[in-house]
């Protein structure tokens, strides 16, 4: 395939950023960008422009299925022959949601909880129902079956904090009772001051990892049966240790690398704006190890008005995806200086977007 003809293997589509929580770690409260829904064009072209056989992820900064044309966008998608994924907060997914996503043949349904019980559920997702949820869930699950075909993956997002942290293993069970296969725990990303006191990781963003580990030796951890006592030891072993790799995965394989370049993926706006990724989207507020950062969107064209493929092969975006995958940028989490506080420019000269500080590229936030 030649450069004009190369198309991105998986897009996320943002179908709107209006969303029906006000979730306390959520970036909204850090941004005062207009609420929108994606004009049925707009999504043509995505679909148009995708890889054949590719991917399709609804996400973004709001909450997907409360676009009015949601369930014809999955249809659009698998009409397509494509990967048809979304991640929500299930509040909306009704009985005519859930039978209408079997219908249309979503592949994959990612459902954010951050709490095993109403109460710790409730402190991050205010004037939600974790038993609805649970409830919407169990019956996508349940009217899974033969006359659908292939059923729906079921997958559990798990936004990690100081504060929830001991809801992981009552997650694990409500995981299992939902019919999930899969758990992908994040860090939080603090987009208030308020969740600074609420990350986990601090100087395990940084790739020097500080005083801290340079004297430390590499753990290098073999297949256990995982139970309390041998967590337990761990957890004391290794806080703020040196590198730990996992039944001999390298360490350093999550460091400066980007998920979404990677992938040949890239996301689209409610508007039509495409960007590299999901966090450059939208202009807003972080902190990062507790510096407070701006970040500014970063719109390389915008649907229907060009086609995707148009855009995937402009020439500045291509050099940008060749940048990122060598990751030519200085490790600004380990830093403070003036340039680390917007992505508009580093210490190398690199212009804006600058990636030195994503904690997406540390493997320290993580999206479905």
């Amino acid at each position: 395939m030649t450069a004009e003809e190369a198309r991105p293997a998986k897009v996320y589509v943002e179908p709107t950023n209006a969303c029906n929580l006000a979730c306390a770690t959520c970036v909204r409260h850090s941004w005062d960008e207009p609420e929108g829904f994606m004009e049925w064009a707009t999504f043509e072209a995505v679909v148009d422009g995708v890889e054949p056989g590719g991917t399709v992820a609804f996400m973004g900064l709001g909450e997907p299925l409360l676009h009015p044309r949601f369930l014809e966008m999955v249809r659009r998608a698998k009409g397509r022959r494509l990967r048809a994924e979304v991640t929500t907060n299930a509040l909306l997914l009704d009985d005519a949601m859930a039978a209408g996503l079997l219908d249309a043949g979503l592949d994959q349904l990612v459902v954010s909880i951050d709490g095993a019980n109403a109460e710790a559920f409730g402190r991050v997702r205010s004037g939600a129902s974790l038993d609805r949820v649970i409830e919407n869930i169990r019956r996508l699950h349940d009217a899974r079956g033969p006359n659908y075909g292939p059923s729906i993956q079921i997958g559990v997002e798990f936004v990690a904090m100081r504060s929830n942290i001991g809801e992981l293993p009552g997650l694990g069970r409500l995981a299992a009772q939902l019919g999930a296969t899969f758990i992908i725990v994040s860090n939080v990303l603090a987009y208030t001051e308020d969740l600074l006191t609420e990350t986990l990781y601090d100087y395990g963003a940084s790739s020097l990892s500080g005083a801290v580990t340079t004297a430390a030796p590499r753990w290098q951890l073999p297949a256990f049966n995982w139970d309390r006592q041998l967590g337990a030891a761990l957890g004391d072993a290794l806080a703020r240790s040196g590198p730990v790799s996992f039944f001999g995965a390298d360490p350093e394989a999550t460091r400066s690398h980007c998920p979404f370049v990677e992938a040949d993926a890239c996301a689209v706006a409610w508007h039509g704006g495409v960007s590299p990724c999901p966090p450059l989207l939208h202009t807003y507020t972080c902190f990062v190890r507790g510096r407070e950062k701006r970040m500014l969107r970063w719109e390389i064209g915008r649907l229907p008005d060009e086609s995707l493929a148009a855009v995937w092969g402009k020439p500045d975006y291509a050099a940008f995806r060749d940048r990122v995958r060598r990751f030519d940028f200085p490790p600004c989490t380990d830093c403070a200086c003036e340039l680390a506080k917007s992505n508009e420019e580093d210490c190398l000269g690199n212009p804006h977007p600058t990636c030195g500080d994503c904690l997406w590229a540390r493997g320290v936030v993580r999206c479905a």
